[in-house]
């Protein structure tokens, strides 16, 4: 099953490069970015996404998912009061922080919005410390998800993001990781759309100017250090058929707040204006029923174990031409999502995907006699 989901992923990067070669992506003034269908998982299109970065707080945003796991295995609760330690109280003190205080414990809501929406340093701390019981724990915890995540050039020495040289990542990662926020934490995602937040008398707005600007942004974390530069992720969800469709920008190492702010609109709109995402088939769904020798039955539906969703310049879709080759004879047994051939999608008459089609439904064998049967007929085929 992994292989065959591989494969689908592997076919949609090679989509995203023949979408390249017919759709010029925009100028970006930035030393690396990514624009992210979240809908379909695919890459629109991209300049040195492989390149290593310092995310300064955009380390914040894995921070943010342990403690979402956290809650979510009820290891915590939003109410949970969390005592603040020295360590968390005395980090960086030129640093951003939501300015918790030893003698006052904060709940881990606010410990939330001081993470995402102010940007606190502190708050990554102590959070970390509430997850994990010290900061060295929580990174390690950091660490052994990204690499779940399949994060290769990730590296995460701290859970706030302050200048480490064992902390880095990449436009491509960091878009995976802002990716599985949104799709495994909806619930608690939302607090990355809250524009302003008042701890301690004190109220700080979210850096993310976005949220202000364009009314379909609704995150997703801003960061800046000296080497970093300027940096931010930024998601948005416009209408895309009957539907929704999800965007996610990743912009690096800009000179300025502004020209962040700019570059992710530029990227956002160039994708939602120019881009659709279709989907070709559902998951389960039959495209054919082919015949199957020396099984218990003598057919098998064959299709797809995953729905088919592909984002392709506007236009195109309509083009888009099925061809279907499979491994015949398929010959029983037949386990249940056994790849059986291959489908094309062809644009005039050249291939821009291809998909591995499985068995919908596991075909045994067929007794002695009926494998019998099916040789000489094959022999005589």
């Amino acid at each position: 099953m992994r292989k065959l989901i591989a494969a689908l992923a592997a076919s949609v990067l090679a989509l995203s490069t023949a979408v390249a070669q017919t759709m010029p992506p925009p100028t970006v003034a930035a030393r690396s970015w990514l624009l992210l269908d979240a809908t379909s998982g695919q890459v629109i299109a991209s300049q040195d996404p492989n390149a290593r970065i310092e995310p300064a707080s955009l380390t914040k945003i894995m921070t943010a998912y342990l403690t979402f796991a956290a809650l979510k295995e009820k290891k915590l609760t939003l109410n949970q009061m969390i005592n603040v330690s020295v360590k968390a109280w005395k980090v960086d003190s030129s640093s951003s922080k939501m300015f918790i205080d030893p003698a006052v414990p904060v709940s881990v809501d606010d410990l939330l919005h001081g993470l995402m929406v102010q940007s606190g340093n502190d708050a990554a701390v102590a959070l970390a410390e509430a997850v994990a019981g010290d900061e060295s724990a929580f990174v390690f915890l950091m660490n052994r998800e990204a690499q779940r995540m399949g994060l290769k050039d990730t590296r995460f020495a701290n859970p706030h993001g302050l200048p480490h040289p064992d902390n880095f990542s990449t436009a491509h990662d960091l878009s995976v990781l802002a990716a599985r926020v949104i799709a495994d934490y909806p619930e608690y995602y939302k607090i990355d759309s809250v524009k302003s937040f008042t701890y301690n008398k004190i109220t700080q707005p979210n850096r993310n100017r976005l949220l202000w600007l364009d009314p379909t942004v609704d995150g997703m974390k801003t960061g800046h250090t000296e080497a970093a530069g300027f940096c931010m992720i930024a998601s948005a969800r416009r209408p895309n058929g009957s539907g929704q469709r999800r965007l996610i920008s990743v912009v690096l190492g800009t000179n300025s707040d502004q020209a962040r702010t700019q570059e992710s609109q530029k990227l956002l709109n160039w994708g939602f204006q120019n881009f659709e995402t279709v989907k070709l088939y559902a998951k389960g769904q039959a495209i054919q029923t082919p015949e199957v020798w020396k099984g218990s039955a003598n057919s098998v539906k064959i299709g797809f174990n995953s729905d088919v969703l592909v984002t392709v310049p506007k236009g195109v879709a309509g083009k888009m031409k099925p061809v279907l080759e499979r491994n015949d004879p398929l010959v029983a047994p037949l386990p249940l999502n056994s790849k059986v051939g291959t489908l094309k999608m062809m644009v005039d008459g050249k291939p821009v995907l291809e998909l591995p089609v499985v068995a919908l439904e596991e075909v045994p064998q067929a007794s002695i006699f009926g494998r019998a049967w099916d040789s000489m007929r094959l022999w005589l085929k």
